[in-house]
Parts: C-alpha cells; sequence; structure tokens
C-alpha cells in the first residue's frame, strides 16, 4: 500500500481519533538566532531578545487551541515588533496520520508560506477530524486545505508519497525526543525549558523556567496557557533580556485563564 493510501486508510483515521487531545515577521531563512540549529524555521528579528521555540504537533488539540487563541496576540504584539524570535519544531503526537500529512503539506509549500500552512491547518483541525469520522477518510479536507495554498491534486498525491519528507519529519520527533521533550505544547525560551509543576510545600502548579520557579513581581505564575498569561511571561522574559524593567501586570491577567496541559 502506498503511503498516501496509508496516510488516508479509513481505518487508520478513525482508530486514531480517541486521542486527538494531547498531554513584520522575517520569512524562514532569513538567519537564526543562537538558539537555533541548523534547519529550523524562524518568525521574526534573529536578533530580537527572547527567543520562542515550541515543539508542536499539528494533530495536537491542545497545540490547535494554543496557535488558534494565543499564537495570533503572540504574533502581533512580539513577533512582529521584534522582540520575540519564534521557531516551531515539528513532533507526531496526537494521530500520526494527521501529524504526517499535515506536516507534509507544510513542507511542500514554499518556504516563506511554511507557517501559513501550519496556522491554516490548526485552524482546519476540528474539520479534519469530523471529516474522517463522518466520511472515513480526512484525503478530500487535506486537498482542499493544499489547493486553497496553491497546490494541485498532483502536486498534493506526490507530496504526501514523498518519503524523504516523511523521515525528515520522523526525524525531527526522533530528535524531540533525544531531548527529553515527552509532549506537545512544549515551550523553551531562550534555551530554558517552560515546565509546570507543584513547587515544596506548594499544592497548586506553577511555571518553572529551567531548574527555578518562574518569579515575576514576586509571586509564581500560574500554569496556565491563555494570552494574558504568556504575555505576563513574555513582557517579564523581553525586560530582563534587554535589561529593562518590565511594565506591571495586568488586573485582568488571570481572567478567563485555564491550566495549561499538554499530550
Amino acid at each position: 500500500m502506498s503511503l498516501t493510501r496509508r496516510l488516508f486508510s479509513a481505518a487508520a483515521m478513525t482508530a486514531v481519533l480517541a486521542v486527538s487531545a494531547c498531554g513584520g515577521s522575517d520569512a524562514p531563512g532569513g538567519g537564526q538566532s543562537t538558539y537555533e540549529r541548523s534547519g529550523d524555521r524562524g518568525l521574526g528579528s534573529a536578533t530580537a531578545p527572547v527567543t520562542m521555540i515550541e515543539y508542536a504537533s499539528v494533530a495536537c488539540g491542545h497545540c490547535a487551541t494554543f496557535h488558534n487563541e494565543v499564537f495570533p496576540m503572540l504574533e502581533s504584539e512580539y513577533i512582529e515588533t521584534g522582540k520575540v524570535r519564534f521557531v516551531l519544531r515539528e513532533m507526531i503526537t496526537g494521530s500520526a496520520q494527521f501529524a504526517i500529512a499535515g506536516f507534509s503539506l507544510a513542507h511542500c509549500v514554499p518556504e516563506e508560506r511554511y507557517y501559513d500552512m501550519v496556522s491554516l491547518l490548526f485552524q482546519q483541525q476540528n474539520a479534519i477530524f469530523q471529516a474522517a469520522q463522518t466520511q472515513g477518510s480526512a484525503r478530500s479536507q487535506y486537498l482542499a486545505i493544499a489547493r486553497s495554498m496553491g497546490m494541485s491534486e498532483a502536486d498534493f498525491t506526490q507530496c504526501l508519497s514523498d518519503e524523504s519528507i516523511t523521515q525528515d519529519i520522523l526525524d525531527s520527533n526522533d530528535r524531540a525526543g533525544e531531548e527529553g521533550i515527552t509532549g506537545t505544547p512544549r515551550f523553551i525560551f531562550n534555551g530554558e525549558l517552560l515546565d509546570s509543576r507543584r513547587a515544596p510545600g506548594e499544592s497548586a502548579y506553577t511555571y518553572f523556567l529551567g531548574t527555578r520557579q518562574l518569579l515575576i513581581n514576586g509571586e509564581p505564575v500560574p500554569a496556565r496557557s491563555d494570552a494574558d498569561t504568556f504575555r505576563l511571561i513574555l513582557d517579564h522574559l523581553v525586560a530582563e533580556a534587554s535589561g529593562t524593567p518590565a511594565a506591571p501586570a495586568s488586573d485582568g491577567a488571570d481572567a478567563g485563564a485555564t491550566e495549561a496541559t499538554e499530550e
């Protein structure tokens, strides 16, 4: 059976739906920050004071929530203003078929459209899941996405049959595992992993950056993944890296917040 048929096998698609939940910018390639490695695709200035690396999967539900609800703020307020350099590293979490198919399409568009395709895949994630569940295949949904990005059906078929692209995605996933990344989404800021856990003597989960508890204005940061919490963290890190004091946190920073989750 060809790779394309395996990716869109009705049995394979429906079997993996149960794991859909997950435990002016520079064009990619226009220089890299000191925290990037060969092959990384970055958004924003390579000289930004903060480099934010996300390990993500286009088949991860929590990743889609982050990209649909938080990333627009990150892009407009931090990436486009030169404060943050953003890098996405590919992992295979959620449905392996969905993750490989989606990332393959992102590899097959022009490099400067990579993040456009990734954003579209996150926006259409629920429609992809529903198509696989109700129609027995998500092929038509992926084809519509590919066509909206200028690909023909022949381009689409060739893309999903390219075993070198599949291997690149598998290699990226393997390297993430070797680096100790066990789920998505996970974030690294200037080389330090953002993690959520309980500090000794505390009952609530808070954020740690590397080995230290993240304290802002002397207070631990609740482990939430909403836009206000990431704005608070990024303002603090940008100010810290730039050697300037951060503005006081908004009183509404906790409103509507949700606890951070990953696959």
